[in-house]
């Protein structure tokens, strides 16, 4: 569809936006496009950086990409007022040699092509969710639902001892994470309590019931500039189209279909993994042994998943290689302290491991811990109380007994 000096069918959404990002009006109707160049991002984000570096085919296009820029820049600032929460996140890809092995992974740049599209985009799908909703006509918007109240509660526990708070009460809206995402971004732990905040949000659906999008600070969202990759824009435009025709698309189950394009997305991206993580072990085979260091991204009952700092691939540290001592798991504060030595592994945490062992047929990466590349957080060991410490357990005592152990600490 992006190839140059070709006609192609399409549905456009022709937007009249102020000069304060406010889009005024807008009208859909079927057209023909006829491209008049195909440009990369990279490509794009350079010549908007210096102008004069655009090839002999593509000057009279500069001035085009430079009006979209400017209007990049009034709906950025639109977003921003309107309160919409923008995290910061590493995106990687891999590269391959000729054997069709990862050659490296690398991180994705974003720069200002890819956000002009994305703010494009928006605009588009906002403009489609409207207009559905005016002409009363059904179709599936994609709805995000603010945290729940639990979340909220991990969230606000977590914040807490960092001398950080939530604002909004019970109910924050997403100017409040917006705010907070603002205060945090110049602590060196922006990253990770940035990935809290977003883990304490919940899924994004498509529903044919229009709840809003909390994330985006939008009223009604639908999915309408993908529908040659993504079956709810193809929903969409044929519910448009239809509309425009002041007939109504006939779908006998709209709440089915949404489940069951939600589920398929889920299952979509689940599948990626699986394959992205079997070609991460693939490269990671001749590498047992090795040592790198990586930091905490994720912490659960049963171990520490280490990301590594030299190729972004992630792998379990199993709470029995933490050392001879009891973990318990602090959901609240993604943290696993042994009862015993005091010993605090934590989200972000930067640690050095050895890669152990690599599982091609489950498509795991086990790694073991060389050392905490920070100090860890202690508190004072504290021997058994001696009523405890010379008692023989028998072994159906031994949960009584641990509580008594617990108590006396």
């Amino acid at each position: 569809s992006l190839n140059p000096a070709v006609d192609r069918m399409v549905m456009v959404c022709d937007m009249q936006v102020s000069a304060t990002g406010v889009v005024k009006a807008c009208e859909f109707y079927p057209g023909v496009m006829h491209s008049k160049a195909r440009f990369t991002y990279s490509e794009v984000a350079a010549i908007l950086a210096d102008p004069a570096s655009a090839g002999p085919n593509r000057k009279e296009l500069v001035p085009h990409l430079q009006s979209l820029h400017k209007l990049f820049g009034i709906l950025l600032a639109a977003r921003t007022k309107r309160g919409a929460i923008e995290f910061e996140t590493t995106e990687t890809y891999m590269l391959f040699n000729e054997h069709g092995k990862i050659d490296r992974i690398i991180p994705r740049t974003r720069n200002d092509a890819h956000r002009l599209i994305e703010e494009c985009m928006l605009a588009a799908n906002v403009c489609a969710a409207q207009f559905l909703l005016k002409a009363e006509h059904p179709a599936l918007y994609r709805v995000h639902a603010g945290p729940t109240e639990f979340k909220l509660d991990k969230l606000r526990e977590y914040l807490g001892p960092l001398g950080l708070s939530l604002g909004g009460g019970e109910k924050p809206t997403t100017k409040d994470y917006a705010k907070l995402a603002l205060q945090v971004k110049p602590r060196p732990d922006a990253a990770l309590i940035q990935m809290v905040m977003l883990r304490s949000m919940q899924q994004a659906i498509y529903t044919p019931d229009n709840d809003g999008h909390f994330g985006l600070a939008y009223d009604a969202y639908a999915h309408f500039t993908s529908p040659i990759r993504r079956y709810p824009d193809l929903l969409v435009h044929r519910a448009i189209k239809a509309a425009l025709k002041g007939k109504t698309y006939q779908e006998p189950d709209w709440g089915g279909l949404g489940v069951n394009c939600s589920a398929n997305e889920r299952r979509a991206d689940e599948a990626s993994r699986e394959v992205e993580q079997y070609l991460k072990c693939f490269f990671m085979q001749d590498k047992v042994g090795e040592v790198f260091e990586g930091t905490i991204a994720s912490v659960v009952h049963f171990g520490l998943f280490v990301v590594l700092d030299a190729f972004y691939i992630e792998g379990l540290v199993h709470i029995r290689d933490l050392g001879r001592d009891y973990f318990t798991h602090d959901d609240a504060q993604h943290r696993l302290r042994g009862e015993k030595s005091g010993v605090s592994y934590g989200l972000g945490q930067r640690v050095r491991v050895k890669v152990a062992a690599v599982n091609m047929e489950t498509s795991k990466i086990d790694f073991t811990l060389v050392e905490s590349l920070e100090k860890p957080l202690k508190k004072p060991i504290q021997s058994y109380p001696p009523s405890i410490a010379s008692t023989a357990i028998k072994p159906k005592d031994v949960e009584s007994v641990v509580k008594r152990m617990r108590r006396s600490w």
